[in-house]
């Protein structure tokens, strides 16, 4: 499923340097496994000071990418930790993990609009 607006994000990235993006794209796709993992073992210990800021910050980077959904279930979290409530946390984290590979799918499909 395609969860990335393909047109605010071609529009945000005209500009930048092709190489840059792929560099943003290859980051997020690299450091991807150990913000999730981090996020499951938040969740599993209750350590929701962390899951505030490992939430917040895979939401910021999700942002990057103008894809809502994955970006909704990681600000949800992010509440969730906030408020130090543990109600959903195994719902919430399987949508993320379900939206976020699609994003990774759709990232990989974006890198060749910027290797041209």
């Amino acid at each position: 499923m395609k969860v990335i607006d393909e047109k605010a994000f071609m529009e945000t990235f005209q500009y930048f340097d092709k190489s840059i993006v792929i560099e943003i794209i290859d980051i997020f796709i690299q450091e991807y496994p150990d913000r999730i993992a981090a996020l499951k073992k938040d969740i599993e210990t209750k350590d929701f000071n962390k899951l505030k800021f490992d939430a917040h910050s895979m939401k910021g980077v999700i942002s990057n990418f103008f894809a809502e959904a994955p970006q909704k279930y990681a600000r949800e979290l992010e509440l969730k930790g906030v408020k130090g409530d543990g109600e959903g946390l195994t719902e919430l984290f399987e949508s993320l993990r379900n939206y976020s590979n699609d994003l990774l799918e759709d990232l990989e499909l974006m890198k060749p609009k910027f290797t041209e």
